[in-house]
């Protein structure tokens, strides 16, 4: 099991670690939303959960709660800027469909959780 970072990724969960005190790493995971199914949640970490699944990267913490982390399993994360824009992009080997705004996205196995 694992979620990588790519280095544009690292660079600024590093840079957000370094500028919101408190933060321990970044938390990755689903929840259902959208017309697809799953949407992915993103944020940095305040606290630990006893019950989280933590891959450690370079000194960053990626913490993915146990409901999650089937449907993220193997999944990297990139940080890319388009124009004015920028956002994280996710390359998940378990999507099989998204919904055409691209807001979600479905699996082999839409009913777990």
């Amino acid at each position: 099991m694992s979620i990588h970072l790519t280095p544009a990724a690292h660079a600024r969960v590093r840079h957000y670690l370094e500028v919101e005190p408190g933060t321990i790493g970044l938390r990755f995971g689903v929840k259902r939303t959208g017309c697809s199914g799953w949407g992915y949640v993103v944020d940095m970490a305040r606290e630990a959960r006893g019950d989280d699944a933590v891959f450690e990267q370079d000194g960053v913490a990626i913490r993915v709660d146990p409901d999650s982390l089937p449907l993220v399993d193997g999944t990297e994360i990139d940080f890319v800027k388009q124009g004015l824009g920028e956002q994280f992009v996710f390359r998940n080997p378990n999507m099989k469909g998204e919904c055409g705004c691209g807001e979600s996205f479905t699996t082999a196995d839409v009913a777990a959780l």
